[in-house]
């Protein structure tokens, strides 16, 4: 488990995975994105207990992943629907698909993904927001953003 004293690490990726980094999380979002909104149908999809289950729903819910919606009165049944703070993770879980594929796919993809208006694969293409090129690790430079502390940036 991550530390949750962000004095000691300041980092937009811890605070990410404290969130989304336990495994049933990410694939419940997963299947979210491919239009599972239910609970019974998340749990026949995962194999997941109810109540770990529940409880991740309820997380999501909470963060703002997932909003929820009721669909029936009697008895009462909701169904878990992407928000705009949810739909952000898309390039997130389209890149380990793509990590996934490479690295741990020995047969092949599973599944391959086609944008629907001209038919092409859908990539993981990190690039520039001024000139549009494709970037890189060694293509980066550093710098203290707003959310570090002045302490911290000393």
């Amino acid at each position: 488990m991550l530390r949750r004293d962000y004095d000691t690490q300041v980092c937009s990726i811890a605070r990410t995975l404290e969130v989304i980094g336990e495994r049933w999380t990410i694939l419940i979002i997963r299947d979210t994105f491919n239009g599972i909104r239910r609970f019974e149908d998340f749990q026949r999809s995962l194999g997941i207990a109810r109540n770990v289950l529940s409880a991740r729903l309820q997380r999501l819910v909470n963060e703002g992943i997932l909003e929820k919606r009721l669909y029936e009165e009697r008895p009462r049944r909701y169904e878990y629907r992407l928000t705009e703070k949810g739909k952000d993770l898309f390039p997130v879980l389209m890149a380990l698909v793509r990590f996934g594929d490479r690295h741990r796919a020995p047969d092949g993809p599973p599944y391959r993904y086609f944008h629907r208006g001209c038919g092409g694969e859908a990539t993981t293409r990190v690039c520039c927001d001024r000139c549009g090129a494709d970037v890189g690790p060694r293509d980066l430079s550093k710098e203290p953003g707003p959310g570090l502390s002045e302490r911290r940036a000393a």
